[in-house]
C-alpha cells in the first residue's frame, strides 16, 4: 500500500464484484476514496464498503444508478461531488454481454448491450470532464475488452460497443490533449471472474471433462498463454494509468490479453 493518490476519488461503475471491484482494491491500496456502483442487495454492498474502509483505511460509498439512464448517472456524479469532493479516476467498466447471430438477435437485448457498455460510458464522461477541468487533473479508464480490436461471431452487439468505446476513449484523450486529464482504454482477454467460472462449470459438465480440461479449452480458442488475466494485473494496470509515469498515455488501447490480439 502507499499514498499515491490519497485525497483522490475513484468512481468505478460495475464494481460490486469481478473486474470492477478488483480496480477498486487496486486504487484504494494506493489510498483512493472509492464510489461503488452496481448491482447487489444492500448487505452485500454494505459489506463491500466495510472491507474496502477496513483494509485501505479510505472512504468508501455507493450508489446504485442504472447506467441505462442518463439521469441516475448524472446524480451519481452530483453525489460524487457532494460526499466526496468530486470525481477524479473515472474507471468505466459496467458491462453486459448477449450472444446470437445478428439475424437472430433480439432487438432489445441489442439497445441494453450499447446502453451499458458504450452509452453509458459517454454519460459519465460527460457528466464528469466539467469538475475534472477545474481541478486540472483527472484520469479516465474504460475498460473495454480484446473485443474493442478484434471480432468474435455471435457478439455483434459486444463488439460493436467496445469497439465504440475505444474510438469514444481516442476523441476524449484529443480533446483534453492539452489539459492534466488523460484518458485511455484497457482491452482485457479472458478474466477469471465468477460469470468465466460458471461457463468453464458449464463447459466440464456438459462434455464430462475436468474442470482444468475445461479450462484449458476455453482459453486456447482465444488466448495463447492459456493462463487467465486477473483482476489483480488489471488492476495494477490501472494504477499505473493513474501515474505521473503515464501523464504522456494518452488515447492508448492497451490490450491485456495473453497474446489474443497479437495472432
Amino acid at each position: 500500500m502507499s499514498n499515491a493518490l490519497k485525497g483522490k476519488t475513484a468512481l468505478v461503475t460495475g464494481s460490486t464484484s469481478g473486474i470492477g471491484l478488483g480496480i477498486a482494491h487496486s486504487l484504494a491500496a494506493e489510498g483512493a476514496n472509492i464510489l461503488l456502483n452496481g448491482f447487489g442487495d444492500t448487505a452485500t454492498i454494505d459489506a463491500v464498503k466495510q472491507e474496502i474502509t477496513a483494509k485501505f483505511g479510505v472512504r468508501a460509498e455507493y450508489h446504485g444508478a442504472d447506467m441505462t439512464k442518463p439521469a441516475d448517472i448524472a446524480d451519481m456524479i452530483q453525489f460524487a461531488e457532494d460526499k466526496l469532493g468530486g470525481v477524479d479516476i473515472l474507471v468505466n467498466n459496467a458491462g453486459i454481454q448477449y450472444v446470437a447471430n445478428v439475424e437472430d438477435f433480439p432487438i432489445e437485448k441489442w439497445d441494453a448491450v450499447i446502453a451499458i457498455n458504450l452509452s453509458s460510458s459517454f454519460h459519465t464522461i460527460r457528466c464528469a470532464l466539467p469538475g475534472m477541468k477545474k481541478k486540472g487533473w483527472a484520469r479516465i479508464i474504460n475498460i473495454a475488452s480484446a473485443h474493442g480490436l478484434v471480432a468474435s461471431a455471435q457478439k455483434s452487439a459486444y463488439v460493436a460497443a467496445k469497439h465504440g468505446l475505444v474510438g469514444l476513449t481516442k476523441v476524449v484523450a484529443l480533446e483534453t490533449a492539452k489539459t492534466g486529464i488523460t484518458c485511455n482504454a484497457i482491452c482485457p482477454g479472458w478474466v477469471l471472474t465468477p460469470l468465466v467460472q460458471k461457463q468453464i462449470d458449464a463447459r466440464a459438465a456438459n462434455e464430462g471433462k475436468s474442470l482444468e480440461q475445461a479450462k484449458i479449452e476455453l482459453l486456447s480458442e482465444k488466448q495463447p498463454s492459456l493462463e487467465f488475466v486477473t483482476v489483480e494485473q488489471l488492476g495494477g494496470l490501472a494504477v499505473f494509468l493513474c501515474s505521473d509515469a503515464a501523464n504522456q498515455v494518452r488515447g492508448a488501447a492497451w490490450n491485456m490479453d495473453g497474446g489474443w490480439v497479437a495472432q
